[in-house]
């Protein structure tokens, strides 16, 4: 476990029961079993573009930014100004030096293990139960360039299912709106591209490089080749496949919001109910925020000083404009942190030259943003704020909160006020930071809400690899987005609908609530959140539940 020093969390693992534990080791077993190895073709057309100095797909340019000439001039305004630029320009070239570094380790990783059969991925967890690959630089938890370059070592037939499956996929990692369409509309995308995908295929660089275009160009480029071996086999669905087809959680934290609420109007933004076609809770949030905007900008600016940041804003609203707020929602963002969000997309569109009326525009669509959230996200907001204040409570008596996981892992919160210890020596004075006995209380309560929320769908992720596992299927995880073979992708999504109904259908906030309880008999705890009357079940029939 990645503990960072936190003692009280390292002593709490240690005192577990083994029996207790047995459930998370065989999780990690599971995760550490998937045997990977690289797919050639695709580091070859990696290593081309890198030796050709980089700056497509992704890849920093391997060259520095031209430093800007000194003005001739002793102007102090001008000379000041080329100051300013040389340091923009510094700090640009400090990163791409960062970047470059980063690429050339994983780079030098997938050279070394390009010729073995196949390697594996022991995994760890971090204090919440979230499991991590161990290996620091090329892992399947990294950028595109290490997931187009790695594949599962096995390979299994395609089928009838598998070739959709690829289909689908591979529309997905175009993205740009595609992956927002119903199954049969992602088929038909890629069936419609099938010259492009063909020519992506066999000349990757010499040819129109429409692989380029995709949100994720190496696993795309990676799916057009596995995709073009199929189509032109004489049998496409006994072509071995390798690809790992992954089935993403749609904006996770809130379904398992909606699903600890029962709420069904959260429960229908987010997926966790059948549709013809994925519901977009940016897109829903965008609107919502636009239906407010257009409400103020009616307002006379005389009195409802809103109505003029309204007219301002109100051609600028669409789904990037709120997806980082939304997103970061369920791990307790602030005001503060939506109007920084919001400002940084503005700024990127060069929406408001005015500094000053950009920033009081952001305050305002932060606001907007929130309260369109706390509409729609009533049943999230309430469990929320409940979470927060129980925290606050066992907090205040300067405990940390602690919780075990439906998968019975032990979780203490690492929160503590950091103190300095002095070790004078003949040469020079140490300072070391040592944990201290005092919790840090604002941020007991502010971290534990995601924190509970991450356990879960780590829970979530875990109960899935395991019986994947039970059921014969490669399975490899990231979070909240689920891996296996194309030919098993309906097995997976059945086994992960059930393990997320069986998940919720235990009285998990009763058991947290009974746990503090039993913890501090002398504190008085806030009642449960009411929560609504959605069916838990009814996840078992979303097609696009995870999709």
């Amino acid at each position: 476990m990645r503990t960072h020093g936190a003692k009280q969390q390292r002593v709490t693992v240690k005192r577990t029961p083994k029996q207790q534990l047995e459930p998370v080791f065989e999780a990690l077993d599971t995760l550490g079993n998937t045997k990977w190895r690289i797919n050639k073709r695709v580091l070859g057309v990696v290593d081309r573009i890198w030796s050709n100095g980089g700056r497509i797909a992704d890849l920093v340019d391997r060259e520095d930014v031209p430093l800007p000439e000194e003005p001739d001039t002793e102007d102090e305004a001008e000379i000041r100004k080329w100051k300013w630029k040389v340091r923009a320009v510094k700090k640009q070239n400090d990163e791409r030096h960062s970047q470059r570094c980063d690429i050339e380790l994983k780079l030098a990783v997938a050279r070394k293990m390009k010729d073995e059969a196949g390697f594996y991925y022991p995994h760890n967890l971090d204090f919440r139960g979230r499991a991590y690959p161990m290996h620091p630089y090329l892992n399947h938890l990294g950028s595109d360039l290490c997931r187009g370059v790695l594949e599962f070592a096995e390979g299994r037939l395609l089928g009838k299912s598998g070739l959709r499956w690829l289909k689908i996929h591979l529309a997905n990692l175009y993205a740009g709106g595609v992956d927002k369409l119903s199954y049969e509309g992602r088929v038909e995308f890629t069936e419609s591209h099938l010259d492009d995908i063909f020519d992506s295929a066999d000349k990757p660089l010499e040819g129109k490089r429409w692989w380029l275009n995709a949100e994720d160009p190496f696993q795309c480029l990676a799916a057009c080749i596995n995709l073009s071996e199929a189509l032109r086999s004489s049998a496409p669905e006994t072509t071995i496949s390798h690809m790992p087809v992954h089935q993403d959680g749609s904006c996770n934290g809130l379904q398992h919001y909606a699903a600890l609420g029962r709420d069904k109007i959260g429960a229908a933004a987010v997926n966790l109910v059948a549709g013809d076609k994925p519901a977009d809770v940016y897109s829903g949030i965008a609107a919502r925020v636009l239906d407010i905007m257009k409400r103020d900008a009616q307002e006379d600016p005389a009195t409802n000083p809103n109505a003029l940041h309204a007219r301002l804003l109100i051609n600028q609203v669409d789904r990037k404009l709120v997806k980082q707020t939304v997103m970061t929602s369920v791990y307790g963002v602030t005001y503060i942190g939506a109007r920084d969000q919001i400002k940084r997309r503005l700024k990127e569109r060069s929406a408001i030259a005015d500094e000053t009326q950009l920033f009081i525009a952001a305050c305002y669509a932060a606001r907007t943003t929130l309260t369109a959230l706390g509409e729609m996200f009533q049943a999230a907001r309430s469990i929320m704020g409940w979470l927060g204040e129980c925290a606050k409570v066992i907090a205040s008596e300067n405990q940390p909160v602690c919780w075990v996981t439906p998968l019975g892992l032990p979780v203490v919160q690492p929160y503590r006020q950091l103190g300095r210890h002095l070790i004078k020596t003949s040469l020079q004075v140490l300072t070391l930071q040592r944990e201290t006995d005092k919790v840090m209380v604002k941020r007991q309560r502010t971290a534990f809400p995601p924190n509970f929320v991450h356990s879960l769908d780590g829970s979530h992720m875990m109960m899935t690899a395991v019986a994947c596992k039970k059921a014969g299927l490669n399975f490899a995880g990231v979070h909240d987005s689920y891996w296996t073979h194309a030919c098993d992708v309906d097995e997976m999504n059945k086994i992960l609908r059930e393990k997320f109904v069986e998940l919720y259908e235990a009285p998990i906030l009763e058991n947290l609530l009974e746990s503090f309880q039993e913890s501090f008999p002398s504190l008085n705890f806030p009642a449960l959140p009411v929560r609504g009357d959605f069916d838990l079940r009814e996840v078992l029939e979303s097609p696009y539940f995870f999709n």
